[in-house]
């Protein structure tokens, strides 16, 4: 393969991307708190090339868990027991910036860098919803644009931290009894507006230099963020023209900062239902969509809109004019609001089109149809890649793995085997140079 390359993320959501996955024949519904789930779908998606699992994270009951499973685990430790029965995919765990403070992120991702040589990534988020603020002391979500401020400080603190420690800074020389030359060990002495971290960081530096940065933001405060310091953005937009606007802008910001086009990479959200025939795929669409309470969906719905159940008619469109939410969510707001209005969707229409979701793109048909989807995105622009979501777990990565995978290695798109041992390897990302290193140079 020579140029341009396809990227795969798995994002392991529980049993699957459908809130009913764990009701499917086959679905272990203890999926989502079996640690032996997360590493069988790891092991599938190395099987695959993939370059990474994700986990997203929640600190909070924020569904229905009488319904459906949650995002309950923490990933940084589930993605450390991946690492160990796996050698080459990458690990991209979620860590909230609103509530943990840089110290301890930028130690405990160094750790996972350093235990699975070099394949870790941090997926950098904000936290806006109430249920997780009042599990941390707070009676309502920290304002947007506060948040964002702080996320941009943590970030820059995190980074500083990875750095402070030099290369070459360990000698372990047992002759000399010099086991660390203390003149390549930097107290970063951060003093901010929401931080100050004297540092310096007490692990060597990561094998990446930095974990690989991931971010996800619709607002113009996240692509701000993501155009300073992310590079791999997931991205959630549902049509091809939305997506490469969304790609273009965030490379514009980039460049404000001083970055090139290559060193961010956009990696759009994709939910599959595969069948072997359009019919088959449907058909498995409809069951899906049966064994979700219509309850449980508008609620869902009204939730992305920030509006009242009783307030959307099923049989109608959206109202016209849905405020912006003030304190976050604008991704899916935005997405789900597209959808709706670019297929003139009523309530009940767009319930069915979000096959229980909250606004990502999802595609229903044959292995064809989804690798032509794929190629069309990717050649076009509007991804660099794709942040896979299938129906059902494991089921629905294998049938990719074995069907979607051949189709996209056929036509030159994807590689045949991995050729390096880092996540920075398989996206194609430079190792940040030591800020210290080049200032002795």
């Amino acid at each position: 393969m020579s140029g341009r390359e396809l990227h795969l993320n798995i994002n392991i959501l529980h049993s699957g991307f459908s809130p009913a996955a764990w009701r499917m024949e086959g679905s272990d519904p203890r999926a989502s708190f079996d640690v032996n789930h997360y590493i069988n779908v790891a092991r599938i998606a190395e099987r695959g090339t993939f370059d990474a699992v994700f986990l997203a994270d929640q600190a909070a009951i924020s569904d229905r868990v009488d319904f459906r499973p949650l995002t309950s685990l923490e990933p940084t430790i589930v993605l450390a027991l991946v690492a160990a029965h796996t050698q080459h995919i990458g690990l991209i765990a979620t860590a909230s910036t609103t509530y943990n403070e840089p110290y301890n992120i930028a130690r405990r991702f160094a750790t996972l860098d350093h235990a699975s040589g070099g394949r870790a990534g941090w997926n950098i988020v904000t936290s806006a919803d109430l249920s997780q603020s009042r599990n941390f002391g707070l009676e309502r979500p920290v304002a947007h644009s506060s948040r964002y401020e702080r996320a941009g400080e943590f970030t820059a603190v995190v980074k500083a931290l990875w750095d402070s420690r030099e290369e070459d800074a360990f000698i372990g020389d047992a002759a000399t009894g010099r086991f660390v030359d203390p003149a390549r060990v930097h107290a970063i002495a951060h003093r901010g507006k929401h931080f100050s971290v004297h540092g310096p960081h007490n692990i060597p530096r990561p094998p990446q230099g930095h974990p690989v940065l991931v971010q996800a933001g619709g607002s113009d405060d996240g692509r701000e963020l993501a155009a300073e310091h992310a590079e791999a953005v997931f991205s959630a937009s549902q049509s091809f023209e939305e997506a490469l606007d969304y790609a273009v802008d965030l490379r514009r910001r980039a460049a404000r900062f001083g970055r090139s086009a290559d060193s961010i990479l956009v990696l759009a959200g994709l939910a599959t239902i595969i069948g072997s025939t359009e019919i088959e795929a449907k058909r498995r669409q409809e069951e899906l969509r049966e064994l979700i309470p219509l309850e449980y969906s508008l609620a869902r719905l009204a939730g992305v809109l920030q509006l009242n159940p009783r307030s959307l008619d099923l049989d109608a469109p959206l109202p016209d004019d849905i405020p912006l939410p003030p304190d976050g969510g604008h991704t899916f707001f935005r997405a789900t609001l597209a959808l709706a209005k670019r297929e003139g969707l009523s309530v009940r229409g767009l319930i069915r089109a979000l096959n229980g979701g909250t606004g990502h793109r999802t595609i229903v048909g044959t292995p064809q149809d989804v690798a032509d989807d794929i190629e069309r995105w990717f050649v076009g622009g509007a991804a660099d890649g794709f942040n896979l979501m299938p129906d059902v777990l494991p089921h629905g990565l294998e049938v990719f793995v074995d069907e979607v995978v051949p189709i996209l290695r056929k036509r030159g798109l994807f590689r045949q085997a991995y050729s390096g041992r880092t996540l920075r390897g398989h996206l194609g990302l430079a190792r940040p140079a030591n800020p210290y290193a080049a200032a002795a140079e």
